[in-house]
């Protein structure tokens, strides 16, 4: 686990429809405990024909900052030896006559959300009063407190550590039996707000058992249409298209719970419609994020590209995959691009 934690509980009360507690006072994975060795071993039968299939986006994807004002696409330049950038950097002109190898080197600024990535629990808190004083704190999943044990990198001071960072995920890693809910197939690529009645409908549609331990992956085209905006995006169309939860479902979130899977990725901006909660007088504006990230501990994954694997899914009569996705070991980071492979 990431940064250290106190020796004992950090909450005397806990938000009603929680699991906070249940995996371990000190626990950082949530859900991702429902993938056990058992589950993991049913997830390698899945690989039948050999195949894989790459469910990330290019990470200049979508391009500008038409989706999310505060987040940029990625920046790439050489680094620098000897004061020369290394980049087609010959060794016999700066470290000594006779070497005849060049070399390139960079380094890379980005938003860790950016494009195909994966939320941490440190992404989406929520203000409760978890002591029982009559006063809210700001907290996260399993009561970690916001400015205490949740800090900004700037105030860790020598250490970018932190609880709740995206490299638990890493260090678990993150790999299961992925399943497929094509939204784009049943309901197309209009904008749709879909709630359990509509999963319902697709999963006995398509026949498929959801178990324990899997991860959801929701495909709507969102991310097929934004790699045919070739990072132009069109800001109107992009926040009215193609169908996400509706986070404001109770009974949606009720099965979400109820069914014990381990992570839900989509290929759209958020999972979830952003908005509304708002809409709705919810008292979160991401309720689909409070509840998977706040209350349950059930990892986020978005803009994934999922057509080229549903395509083919549905071509063979099949809904389930082996799934590998791992985000970066970077410690403490609230969020990180990844590059899921699924075998198939």
């Amino acid at each position: 686990m990431s940064g250290s934690t106190p020796a004992v509980r950090r909450w005397s009360r806990r938000p009603e429809g929680s699991n906070w507690g249940e995996f371990g006072d000190d626990d950082q994975l949530g859900s991702l405990n429902y993938i056990t060795p058992e589950t993991l071993r049913n997830a390698a039968s899945e690989i039948v024909e050999g195949l894989s299939f790459c469910l990330s986006l290019p990470l200049d994807y979508p391009g500008g900052s038409a989706l999310a004002p505060h987040r940029f696409p990625p920046t790439l330049r050489a680094t620098r030896r000897h004061g020369q950038p290394f980049f087609n950097y010959r060794f016999g002109l700066h470290e000594g006559p006779g070497f005849r190898d060049v070399g390139c080197d960079d380094v890379v600024t980005l938003c860790t959300q950016y494009s195909t990535q994966w939320d941490s629990f440190a992404h989406i808190g929520h203000e409760f009063d978890v002591d029982g004083d009559g006063v809210a704190e700001l907290c996260y999943y399993n009561g970690f407190l916001g400015g205490r044990d949740i800090r900004s990198p700037e105030e860790r001071h020598g250490s970018i550590a932190m609880p709740l960072g995206i490299d638990n995920f890493a260090a678990r890693p993150i790999q299961g039996r992925g399943v497929m809910i094509d939204f784009a197939h049943h309901f197309g690529r209009e904008f749709r707000n879909v709630g359990y009645a509509e999963l319902c409908e697709v999963l006995e549609r398509d026949r498929i058992l959801v178990r324990p331990g899997d991860i959801l992956c929701i495909h709507t085209g969102f991310a097929s249409e934004l790699l045919a905006m070739n990072r132009q995006v069109d800001r109107e169309r992009v926040h009215r298209m193609c169908a996400a939860l509706n986070g404001t479902d109770t009974r949606l979130l009720g099965w979400i719970t109820e069914s014990r899977i381990s992570a839900i990725a989509a290929d759209n901006y958020a999972v979830e419609r952003i908005g509304l909660g708002s809409d709705a007088g919810a008292e979160s504006y991401v309720p689909l994020h409070y509840h998977c990230l706040f209350l349950r501990g059930i990892p986020l994954g978005e803009l994934w590209h999922l057509s080229d694997l549903a395509v083919w899914l549905r071509a063979n009569g099949r809904h389930s995959f082996m799934l590998t996705a791992p985000p970066l070991r970077l410690p403490g980071a609230v969020g990180s691009p990844v590059t899921p492979v699924a075998n198939v």
